[in-house]
């Protein structure tokens, strides 16, 4: 494992070998959060990403009885159109991969609303996160440098909003969660915006695979660019990175 703070830049960048030490990692970074506040606000992710986070997560409440029952979460994103209930819906994805197991009160648990009034949605949303400031905010990374659906473009002051998905977005997760059929994956989305996130007192980036190799390189060698919305994360003064050594395989040495 290599750990360092990358150049005068307030990020540190760990590089792991591979996704089980990622997750690992991860995990110590997150039930630091928990352990040292039993209330503590977490901003939770979706993706192939977190799965490894979240079972280690799931294996410490059953095995070491860390408790979620005063914590709250709030994800990232949710796709437009999609019912909670649907089974490829990110409210879906939670309660399958980590509310089921573990003992949070489910009436502390906050997904954004694909379904209605979708501007009231992001409002409410909005007003959910400015009285509850997140402690620890997780995110992983796409294969364009998208964080949450933030795309390339997305400026970085915004907040929640809705957005239409990039065609490498919904292949990427047509790939890995809807059969491959990119008809069924959504074209729109509910998304925190960039402010939202960088609102949060820590930020906790996963990335793993040769795939997100380009845009690791972008976001942490090159200067903070609305084309690659990852790069607004050099300006959090307590961001924390863990690269794979396939993510990582493009820094310069």
């Amino acid at each position: 494992m290599v750990n360092y703070r990358w150049r005068e830049i307030s990020m540190e960048l760990i590089i792991v070998k591979d996704y089980e030490e990622a997750s690992d990692l991860a995990f110590k970074h997150m039930v630091e959060v928990v352990k040292n506040n039993p209330c503590a606000n977490l901003g939770l992710a979706t993706g192939s990403t977190p799965i490894g986070l979240y079972k280690r997560m799931v294996e410490d409440h059953k095995v070491n009885g860390t408790s979620y029952k005063d914590i709250k979460t709030f994800n990232l994103d949710e796709y437009f159109g999609l019912d909670p209930q649907h089974d490829q819906s990110y409210f879906y994805f939670m309660n399958k991969h980590l509310f089921s197991g573990i003992d949070v009160d489910l009436a502390n648990t906050h997904v954004p609303s694909g379904v209605g009034d979708i501007q009231k949605n992001c409002d409410n949303y909005n007003q959910l996160l400015a009285e509850n400031p997140i402690d620890i905010q997780l995110l992983g990374i796409g294969g364009n440098g998208h964080i949450g659906f933030n795309e390339p473009g997305t400026p970085f002051d915004s907040v929640t909003h809705y957005i239409e998905l990039q065609q490498r977005t919904r292949e990427d997760n047509a790939r890995l969660f809807f059969n491959g059929d990119l008809d069924a994956v959504p074209t729109h989305a509910i998304t925190m915006g960039i402010a939202n996130i960088l609102a949060a007192k820590k930020v906790l980036l996963i990335a793993c695979g040769e795939n997100k190799a380009d845009a690791i390189k972008v976001m942490v060698e090159g200067e903070p660019t609305v084309d690659l919305p990852a790069s607004a994360l050099k300006n959090h003064p307590n961001y924390v990175c863990i690269v794979d050594e396939a993510a990582a395989s493009k820094l310069s040495k």
